[in-house]
């Protein structure tokens, strides 16, 4: 008998609901870049100041998906998105309706949205539906998640240059909030899914989070797993904070950064989707290995040929494919070793590490830039980083623990 895709109403509802949710929330975060220009302008924001701002957020983000993670496995991942929607609204309240102070910016862009995307943008959302799915098909589905976030990337993008040109970028803010409030009500239905042990096994069944963090860390296959996501945080962050200022560096048109942007985000739709289905049947950490050095060449193409129209694009599309296409072999070998009574809480811990790698990728491309007069040195970095993560990923051992006394 094969087995069904959807075990139950239930979880068709959850995965669209969850879809919905990092449209929204993944979306928006994408299309902060786009808005430094006037945050230098109106509130008198640098570009350190502002990396710093969005480095802040990315630790935040980090800090509190986890913690997140840890409200949804014993609550339910709805209560707790639906908290971490209201931090985000009252976040993006606070930037749009700011004076012009530095050290608020950083509060409501760094500290509250921060937050608020511990619980709204991946590890939540995306533990959530893990729960309803078997290990065959749990790739899959985590990969229609996050293609749905890439969606949100590539309408996001557009419509914020439509709306910031058109109308001013308070009312693009604005209109943030309508979204937020959508999705805040779309939260409500990632339903919880209460444990069963299936294993026969009193040592699973009666894991306390305590002994699952303690097993996690004690495992050196998710330890490298989480070195590995580091270097993920670094990189699109990078890309996703700064491009629009290295698009201006190489003196092309404007409008190439939010197309670059918006393809990264159509592009990440088929990546990511791709890479669910790659990973129910292939090796998940020969995957990511793979993905990790692919990166590395596209870096590396992108910096050293001939600066133009063409290669900005064409990097737009190759790097987009990779995009979030780490999410689903990174959080399948996450539920595949450990099982997923604790996912949300063990993928949260790896989401951290994620999350530094973003702070840093945000912070050192402000700095680098206003040291050094160029964003390259943190490309450069960046490159020695896809080699490190390519290796890293090898030696993980795939297999489920054996829980015995």
């Amino acid at each position: 008998m094969q087995e069904k895709f959807f075990e139950n109403k239930k979880a068709l509802t959850v995965l669209i609901a969850a879809s919905l949710v990092v449209l929204v929330s993944m979306g928006i975060r994408q299309t902060w870049g786009l808005f430094y220009q006037f945050f230098e302008n109106d509130l008198g924001i640098n570009r350190t100041q502002f990396g710093l701002a969005i480095g802040i957020q990315m630790l935040f983000w980090g800090i509190a998906a986890p913690l997140f993670g840890m409200v949804a496995d014993k609550y339910g991942s709805n209560r707790a998105a639906f908290v971490a929607f209201l931090f985000y609204i009252i976040g993006s309240y606070i930037v749009l309706n700011q004076p012009a102070s530095n050290s608020i910016f950083v509060i409501s862009m760094g500290v509250v949205i921060g937050t608020a995307l511990g619980g709204t943008a991946v590890s939540v959302p995306v533990a959530a539906v893990g729960k309803y799915f078997s290990d065959k098909n749990r790739t899959i589905a985590i990969g229609i998640v996050t293609g749905a976030a890439s969606i949100g990337f590539f309408i996001m993008p557009l419509f914020t240059k439509f709306s910031n040109d058109a109308y001013g970028w308070q009312n693009t803010i604005q209109y943030f909030i309508y979204f937020l409030i959508f999705a805040g009500i779309c939260s409500l239905f990632l339903f919880k899914k209460e444990y069963v042990d299936s294993t026969n096994n009193s040592f699973t069944r009666d894991q306390t989070a305590f002994k699952a963090l303690n097993e996690a860390f004690k495992h050196k296959g998710y330890m490298l797993l989480v070195a590995g996501f580091f270097v993920c945080g670094f990189q699109i962050t990078l890309v996703a904070t700064h491009i629009p200022g290295y698009i201006q560096q190489k003196g092309l048109p404007e409008w190439t950064a939010a197309a670059i942007l918006a393809l990264i985000g159509f592009f990440n739709i088929f990546g990511t989707i791709g890479m669910g289905f790659l990973a129910s049947k292939y090796s998940k950490k020969i995957l990511l290995s793979i993905l990790y050095f692919s990166r590395g060449v596209i870096l590396i193409l992108f910096l050293f040929l001939p600066s133009s129209t063409f290669t900005a694009l064409a990097f737009g599309i190759l790097f987009g494919i990779l995009w979030l296409a780490t999410i689903p072999p990174t959080n399948g070998i996450v539920a595949q070793i450990f099982g997923t009574k604790y996912l949300g809480t063990l993928f949260g811990i790896v989401f951290f590490s994620h999350q530094v790698g973003s702070f840093l990728g945000a912070y050192l491309g402000g700095y680098f830039y206003d040291t050094y007069g160029s964003y390259d040195y943190a490309f450069y970095l960046s490159i020695i980083l896809s080699v490190f993560a390519g290796f890293v990923h090898l030696p993980i051992d795939e297999r489920p623990v054996l829980r015995t006394a």
